[in-house]
């Protein structure tokens, strides 16, 4: 019996696309915080120089 047969490729492959999926998710949630904190300080910012 081969270890290579159709059944442990599908299973190798559904594995690494969940665990890449699960990789570009954390950096689009990354990328997405990134975007609060940066508004948040900028409105920080700016009411800070209008008073």
């Amino acid at each position: 019996m081969s270890r290579n047969n159709e059944g442990n490729i599908k299973k190798h492959n559904d594995k690494l696309h969940k665990a890449q999926d699960k990789a570009k998710q954390a950096e689009r949630d990354r990328k997405e915080k990134l975007k609060q904190i940066v508004k948040k300080f900028n409105e920080t910012n700016s009411s800070e120089s209008n008073q």
